[in-house]
């Protein structure tokens, strides 16, 4: 036999191969981890996305609670309001105030058969 032929087994478990080896499989692991698992890119995209749309809800509430917020204010401190409301939601009237209900003869196109 020659001598590279005696040298190659002890020649494969060389520093730099077993070297390169293990930098390979760091690798793929750390790609691994990247793509798939806890931290991964999907999951952050998922929860950039839950994060635009509960900002979008949290607009859309604090606009909400601002107008009712105003609502509020306007009914503790005006008489107008309640009055206002008194009159479109529960049809009530003054004492002095007479209320003519004005009738249309003619159906409305909706609601002809």
């Amino acid at each position: 036999m020659t001598e590279q032929q005696t040298q190659s087994p002890q020649n494969w478990f060389t520093l730099p191969r077993v070297l390169f080896w293990i930098l390979v499989l760091a690798f793929f692991a750390l790609q691994l981890r990247l793509w798939i698992g806890e931290g991964s890119l999907a999951e952050v995209w998922q929860l950039n996305s839950a994060i635009e749309r509960q900002e979008t809800e949290n607009h859309l509430l604090s606009e909400r609670n601002k107008r009712l917020r105003a609502e509020v204010k306007n009914l503790k401190e005006g008489l107008d309001a309640v009055e206002e409301r008194a009159r479109t939601q529960l049809g009530m009237v003054k004492e002095d105030e007479t209320f003519f209900l004005i009738v249309d003869k003619k159906p409305k196109p909706a609601e002809q058969p």
